[in-house]
């Protein structure tokens, strides 16, 4: 098993069917229960125990996907009030190594990302066909994105993560 992926890479091609948005945008309500669920129990040694070597602890992984969630919505509030926004990016494996990343208790981002999701859902439920084939320019990578593609992408990352969690438990035993 790859534990850089252990859900595997996200892949999508081509247009994005009003199902598959539904199911996408029901992961992307699920996920703070999911990522709750995840670290359930785990003990302040666990949750500073690097999901894979080289890779991140449990707590930045938590503290990570607030962050970038939080950027998601974001981009995705950029896109339907501009015209092809470019978006900022950001150095994520900088953020995971700040103060808060490394140090801070994981329920501030648990809660953060109970209510990010709440208030992102509501959003997604709301969007029309044409504005889900609304887009941002990503400079880093050269892409255009629309936001049906994006709500895909954060939906697998959202379990992306929550699975370095629990793949790490059961190869642990915890």
């Amino acid at each position: 098993m790859d534990y850089r992926y252990p859900i595997g890479p996200f892949a999508h091609e081509g247009a994005v069917a009003p199902e598959q948005r539904e199911l996408w945008i029901r992961e992307i309500e699920k996920l703070p229960a999911k990522l709750r669920l995840a670290v359930e129990g785990l003990s302040e040694e666990q949750l500073d125990t690097p999901y894979r070597d080289g890779g991140w602890t449990v707590r930045q992984v938590v503290h990570h996907v607030a962050d970038s969630h939080m950027n998601s919505l974001t981009r995705f509030k950029l896109a339907l009030t501009e015209e092809r926004p470019t978006i900022k990016p950001y150095a994520e494996e900088r953020w995971a190594e700040l103060a808060d990343a490394k140090t801070a208790p994981i329920e501030i981002s648990l809660h953060l990302l109970e209510a990010l999701h709440e208030r992102w859902v509501l959003l997604l439920e709301s969007l029309t066909e044409a504005e889900y084939a609304r887009a941002f320019y990503h400079p880093e990578s050269g892409e255009t994105v629309a936001l049906d593609w994006n709500l895909g992408f954060y939906a697998w990352h959202g379990n992306h993560h929550a699975a370095h969690i629990t793949t790490l438990r059961a190869r642990k035993g915890w």
